[in-house]
């Protein structure tokens, strides 16, 4: 008999979906560095250094969410979130202490601490999809939004707190302390279980049926053991070669292409625009200095977190297609109205565009934010999971990185209404590709969904036969 004591629910759900921390403090920490450290190293006409700066930390992301979603169908979900904590910690620690105007060392420190950031946006939807039940996966998932808002909000915070410091040191601080979450994510997953899907697809029986005797009640135990069991020895000989053209030509393709494409289209929709430098935005909009406007940071935080918590509560009782449906909607209007308003009235206040980004931040939070990710951890099939879950994370961070180094750069050769505008236009293109290119998950099982796309797949290929077989007469 077992005697390993047993682990709460809620601390594994906690910690499993802690990273979202790390992710979201190193999102928001840059917003309130960002205008000392142009002060400090006198980068107020360096666009394109301050949007490398700024978009290292992607740049690494789109990496290290590759490498982390192919090495933890090798070594574990568990694990692999241990070391990208490690390399969080040590990333923190060295932009902290980066030589003075040594802009190119704090780009590749950061491009390695983009490394952890890329890893963790993968593993923790993966994680939690595989620990949560189909019924409140949704919400369980979302709770890694709700993390990555608390750490934007508390970066928003620290970075509010030591403004008053002289700003060589200001900085230094709000970038060195994002160690801190990273070690205690650290001591909290050493206590965490690995995956049950990860170890039946690892020939680890007993561990997977003790696991989910943690998580799930004893009745449902034996039924999903089999179900996975089932699923995984399905996709045994699929899983031997799980290259990209595998991915993108197999039966899995449709799901493939349905969670990478939601993961992009989060990211080019600019949200990480307003994210990295609303202070900037508001200066260039009030002309107040960026440094003195921090508090609108923090309102930016408060309304992701009340979101991301909205979100927990209806997560699991609206549809995820209706969801993504009305927020890029909402999110692609807040952006492309404030051109349209310019256009009517020329005097109108400069604060205007202010006001429809929180109402762009507000729908985003509840939506596309939390979505995302639930998405990214539900949609790929067992087989490729942790590749896909990699790809997607990368897709995702491509677009962040681009936002991130662009968007200073653009705002400078045009009106930030229209750079804005672009962004909307963007959102109700993803609007499109939801109503077009994404299956409907909630309430449906990880095993459920694969059955969905490969039906779907199966679909697309018959259409296509069929177009092919009446045109050649």
């Amino acid at each position: 008999m077992n005697t390993k004591k047993k682990i709460p629910q809620g601390f594994i759900y906690f910690f499993g979906s802690f990273g979202g921390i790390l992710f979201g403090y190193d999102i928001g920490v840059m917003t309130g560095a960002l205008p000392f450290l142009q002060h400090d190293w006198n980068l107020q006409n360096s666009a394109g250094v301050v949007g490398w700066i700024t978009s290292a930390v992607m740049f690494g992301a789109i990496f290290g969410g590759a490498l982390a979603g192919n090495w933890s169908d090798k070594l574990g979900r568990r694990k692999m979130i241990l070391i990208s904590s490690l390399v969080f910690a040590l990333g923190s620690v060295l932009s902290g202490i980066s030589p003075n105007n040594g802009q190119y060392y704090l780009i590749v420190v950061r491009i390695f601490l983009g490394l952890a950031v890329g890893a963790s946006s993968a593993l923790v939807p993966a994680y939690m999809s595989e620990m949560a039940p189909a019924n409140l996966r949704g919400r369980l998932s979302g709770v890694n939004q709700t993390m990555i808002c608390l750490g934007m909000l508390v970066s928003y915070v620290m970075d509010f707190l030591l403004k008053g410091l002289p700003e060589q040191l200001a900085w230094r601080l709000m970038l060195g302390l994002a160690a801190v979450p990273a070690v205690i994510l650290f001591l909290g997953v050493l206590k965490l279980p690995e995956s049950p899907r990860f170890l039946i697809k690892n020939n680890r029986l007993d561990e997977a049926k003790l696991v989910l005797s943690y998580i799930r009640p004893a009745d449902q135990i034996e039924p999903e053991l089999k179900n996975i069991q089932e699923t995984a020895l399905n996709d045994k000989e699929i899983s031997k070669d799980t290259s990209i053209k595998t991915l993108f030509s197999g039966k899995f393709r449709y799901l493939v292409i349905a969670g990478i494409g939601v993961a992009a289209f989060q990211q080019f929709q600019g949200a990480n625009a307003i994210f990295y430098y609303i202070p900037l935005i508001i200066q260039k909009a009030t002309g107040k200095a960026a440094s003195s406007v921090l508090m609108w940071p923090i309102v930016q935080g408060i309304l992701l977190v009340l979101g991301s918590l909205l979100f927990l509560v209806i997560a699991d009782k609206f549809n995820r297609r209706t969801l993504l449906t009305l927020g890029g909607t909402v999110m692609g209007l807040s952006f492309i109205l404030p051109v349209i308003l310019k256009f009517l009235f020329p005097n109108m206040s400069p604060m205007m565009i202010v006001l429809f980004l929180c109402i762009y931040v507000a729908f985003y939070s509840f939506t596309w934010a939390p979505l995302t990710w639930v998405i990214v951890g539900e949609m790929f099939p067992l087989a490729v999971r942790g590749k896909a879950s990699g790809i997607a994370s990368s897709a995702n961070w491509i677009g962040s990185f681009l936002i991130g180094l662009l968007f200073p750069i653009m705002t400078e050769n045009m009106s930030q209404e229209i750079v804005f505008a672009i962004f909307g236009i963007i959102c109700l293109l993803g609007v499109l590709f939801i109503r077009t290119r994404v299956p409907e998950t909630k309430g449906h099982t990880l095993e459920e969904i694969e059955k969905l796309g490969v039906s779907k797949e199966n679909d697309i290929k018959n259409k296509s036969m069929k177009k092919t077989t009446i045109n050649s007469y």
